[in-house]
């Protein structure tokens, strides 16, 4: 391209993250390949954990591999391994579906934390003046996957086999990465500037940290913890949101519900990011983490309308976080160094999708599990204001 127009790009960025938010439809997923793999549904739902924890490695390395190897390469590679993992997943045999766990989860998950961690990375370098919008744009498409691909997967599953709708949609997302990825790149010195007209170029005035640096400050633990803590509840209601609709008496509704946290999920990815703007990313994220805190005490007791709303609700925060953490990487790390600074962010979001559902759920059940999440969810809250007295910022960019 000779002429990037920035607009065009986080369009097309947009079109590769609704495909890449397949992570989200698993709980679609469950029932079915439980029945086709003969595995346990127990078994079945941990390969969500599985697929977000290597989601979070996936970045990481897609952020470390971004300066050797350039954007376009590291979304290519995602692609194709997301694309690869869920054609292998088709080819498991009846009664060994843990392999599920390497070819979904393990290899699925890697590759789209290489393309999320690169779009992510890449997107506000080329919006200086409108980082907010531009991030949530991108992680908005990521969330919104669900609403898609909830009743798409279901119609392939009922129309073909669930082995079939794997094949179909690796191919599709293979389709999709080789037309794309391309497109996926940073900006040169020339674009560079043209996109810097109305705002400061990356880097200016910003002490860049590297991830190193990073991991020696104190407001990057404040940050990453209280990420761990904000995403807990999600990860306990995400694998289960039909089989917890049914114990609630709301069983016609579960794939609904399913639909329903997707809408959430992706307004929330662009309405935090645009408020943080206005109020401060700080405000934003103890918000979120806040009304997640509240819902989940709701959750202790709701039914019928309630427990949908808490739960749109929950859905909704998380997406915020999608939106926030990456800006608040970026407001006290730097711009620079943003995609590998924001991977390691996430090591709290790895933690919390691997440890929650597979600890908490052990330790507690029922009323006593999502009182439990409630006092998490405020800890949460604590560590973003004591993050908002440290005062230290690469830049202080907010609120505008």
């Amino acid at each position: 391209m000779k002429s990037a127009n920035r607009y065009q790009i986080l369009v097309l960025a947009a079109v590769l993250q609704l495909f890449l938010g397949i992570i989200y439809v698993w709980s679609v997923f469950v029932s079915p390949v439980s029945e086709a793999y003969g595995w346990q549904v127990a078994s079945a739902k941990l390969t969500s954990s599985f697929m977000l924890g290597f989601f979070v490695l996936g970045m990481l390395v897609s952020g470390r591999l971004e300066r050797k190897l350039g954007t376009t390469k590291s979304v290519l590679i995602g692609g194709v391994l997301l694309a690869g993992g869920m054609a292998a997943t088709s080819a498991i045999p009846s009664g060994s579906g843990w392999l599920i766990y390497l070819t979904y989860g393990i290899a699925g998950g890697f590759g789209v934390g290489m393309g999320y961690g690169a779009v992510v990375s890449c997107v506000p370098k080329w919006f200086p003046d409108k980082r907010g919008m531009a991030t949530g744009v991108s992680v908005c498409a990521f969330g919104f996957s669900t609403v898609v691909f909830a009743p798409l997967v279901e119609a392939l599953i009922g129309a073909y086999t669930v082995r079939t709708a794997f094949l179909i949609l690796a191919a599709a997302f293979l389709c999709v990465t080789l037309a794309l990825f391309s497109f996926i790149r940073l900006p040169d010195s020339a674009n560079s500037g043209k996109a810097a007209k109305t705002g400061a170029a990356p880097g200016d005035g910003e002490r860049q940290y590297t991830t190193s640096e990073a991991l020696k400050t104190g407001r990057f633990y404040l940050i990453t913890f209280s990420l761990m803590f904000g995403t807990s509840v999600f990860f306990i209601l995400n694998p289960s949101f039909k089989t917890l609709a049914a114990e609630r008496g709301l069983e016609a509704f579960g794939t609904m519900l399913v639909m329903m946290t997707g809408v959430a999920s992706a307004l929330g990815r662009l309405a935090f990011p645009l408020v943080s703007e206005k109020i401060g990313r700080e405000t934003t994220a103890a918000a979120a983490i806040g009304l997640t805190a509240l819902c989940a005490f709701a959750l202790s007791f709701a039914g019928g309308f309630l427990f949908m709303a808490s739960v749109a609700v929950c859905a909704f925060c998380y997406g915020g976080y999608s939106g926030i953490y990456p800006l608040l990487s970026g407001d006290h790390f730097g711009l620079r160094n943003v995609g590998s600074n924001y991977a390691a962010v996430m090591c709290g979001f790895a933690v919390s999708a691997l440890f929650f559902p597979a600890v908490l759920t052990g330790l507690f059940s029922g009323t006593a599990l999502f009182i439990a999440l409630g006092v998490i969810g405020l800890a949460g809250v604590a560590l973003i204001v004591i993050l908002s007295r440290s005062g230290k910022r690469s830049r202080q960019s907010t609120p505008r």
